[in-house]
């Protein structure tokens, strides 16, 4: 697919976008800027998104069966009433957020929120989480960037990624009980090596219906389609380096939107890419997995 087929959603540009998520009953999309500290959403035709501010950088969002949505940011996680705009604490963070801070996160098939956590250090100290019965349960420890969640369709397989170590990783996973079983390497990518192109690193994902991980190579500029066994089906080129992560929406969950990031990236780079921190979209064949509000 061609960069002329990709569109930026608006004018707005993120310093760091991420997390975004298609709203099944109110047709809109979310995400947010995790420095700009703001959960943003975009109804049909808006050329700029609402914007709820946050006290600390949000990481990752779910939308709840209560209404409103779960904002998981470095000081815990806090519900936002998005007619309101009330916020709540619900749950402090398991961690120390002097070092590290909530990042990627999901909604399994049953409804729990699952949500990763970024070392400021870039040590493996970090852990995916899942939230249950008010508070979380580390179920992967020794991680340094938790990303990449995303559930087979049959709901059967769990895959995340550690973005430093350049891996994604795939789970068994028992939908009724939440818990991981034979975990495995899924796909690895190179690291950066001197004298050679670099790759990027897996980041934010997605899945499609038919059972194919969709993952933005954060610094290699594009997308890629995974097949079920991890081999690459099809890359994406993109209009900005540092795209994070991609969710399928719209009506028909043909409509991919990619977020990405221009923070503190060369000014030489994002000269040439205007785009850099914008929210892509673009039409694909296969649609999404729908997104599963939480019970939380």
């Amino acid at each position: 697919m061609a960069q002329d087929d990709l569109q930026p959603l608006g004018s707005h540009r993120c310093l760091l976008g991420e997390s975004p998520l298609w709203h099944p009953i109110e047709q809109a999309l979310y995400a947010v800027d995790i420095p700009g500290r703001q959960v943003l959403r975009w109804r049909a035709g808006a050329d700029t998104p609402e914007a709820w501010p946050q006290d600390a950088e949000p990481g990752c969002i779910a939308a709840r069966e209560a209404g409103g949505l779960l904002v998981a940011r470095r000081d815990g996680l806090w519900a936002l009433d998005t007619s309101s705009g009330a916020q709540r604490l619900v749950s402090p963070p398991p961690y120390d957020p002097a070092r590290l801070r909530f990042n990627d996160g999901k909604v399994d098939p049953a409804g729990r929120f699952w949500v990763g956590g970024i070392s400021d250090a870039r040590e493996p100290e970090a852990a995916l989480y899942r939230f249950g019965d008010g508070g979380f349960t580390a179920e992967v420890p020794g991680l340094t960037t938790a990303n990449g969640l995303a559930w087979s369709p049959d709901g059967r397989r769990m895959h995340w990624s550690d973005t430093k170590a350049h891996r994604i990783y795939v789970a068994d996973f028992d939908a009724a009980t939440g818990q991981l079983a034979s975990p495995r390497v899924f796909a690895e990518f190179a690291p950066r090596t001197a004298g050679q192109a670099y790759g990027g690193r897996p980041d934010g994902a997605a899945m499609d219906a038919e059972g194919c991980y969709w993952v933005a190579m954060f610094e290699g500029g594009c997308l890629l389609r995974l097949s079920p066994s991890g081999e690459v089906l099809r890359r994406v080129e993109l209009p900005a380096a540092c795209p994070t992560m991609p969710a399928f929406g719209g009506a028909d969950l043909r409509t991919l939107f990619v977020t990405t990031a221009r923070d503190k990236r060369p000014a030489e780079e994002l000269a040439r890419q205007p785009l850099a921190g914008a929210v892509l979209q673009l039409r694909v064949d296969v649609p999404g997995v729908p997104t599963t509000l939480t019970q939380a």
